[in-house]
């Protein structure tokens, strides 16, 4: 039965930039996981991040959506390839991921074109922590700070070990999902306003 609620981040968002990482081999573990680039999110996930968006447009950003929902069977593979807790979440408890509340993502420009961040996407050590400064250049923390301003005041936490990955705060009181991501069908854009 697939949960209602669901929604598609990215059609509420068209200026974003889709790069959805584990639809592509361009990921930690070098292979495709995602059968399909989609930022699937909850209805009240997606309007904390449709928020943000409209902030850091102000700004002169556009967001980059890099993972949202993740099936808890792509949980097991990333755990199967780094099983470190802290980095990767166990599939044992999951991640917010697989309940379809946290979102990875970065910024660019307002022609699409990314801008400097920290660390690269999926990044293991200490300069992907979000208030790392060693190593980190003035121009990246400025955009990550800008990032980090405009999630959490639409609402999201901060995940101290990942610059890139905000969580809605309810996101630990929801079910876990393991549905495929190709067999959802999602709410259309303005829907579950």
């Amino acid at each position: 039965m697939v949960p209602t609620g669901l929604v598609d981040a990215g059609a509420r968002l068209p200026d974003a930039v889709l790069d959805i990482r584990y639809a592509t081999a361009d990921n930690f573990t070098g292979r495709r996981l995602y059968p399909v680039a989609r930022c699937l999110l909850r209805g009240e996930v997606a309007e904390r991040l449709v928020r943000a968006a409209a902030a850091l447009r102000r700004q002169g950003f556009r967001l980059v959506l890099l993972d949202c929902y993740r099936p808890l069977s792509v949980q097991r593979a990333l755990w199967k390839a780094m099983p470190r807790r802290g980095y990767v979440a166990s599939p044992a408890t999951g991640s917010h991921h697989n309940r379809a509340a946290a979102v990875d993502l970065s910024l660019a420009d307002l022609e699409g074109t990314p801008v400097e961040m920290p660390t690269g996407y999926d990044a293991f050590g200490p300069r992907a922590r979000a208030w790392a400064t060693d190593g980190v250049t003035p121009r990246a923390r400025r955009h990550r700070d800008t990032l980090r301003a405009a999630m959490t005041a639409a609402g999201f936490q901060v995940n101290p070990m990942e610059w890139w990955h905000f969580d809605a705060p309810e996101a630990a009181a929801l079910p876990l999902l393991d549905l495929p991501l190709d067999g959802i069908n999602s709410s259309p854009p303005g829907a579950g306003r």
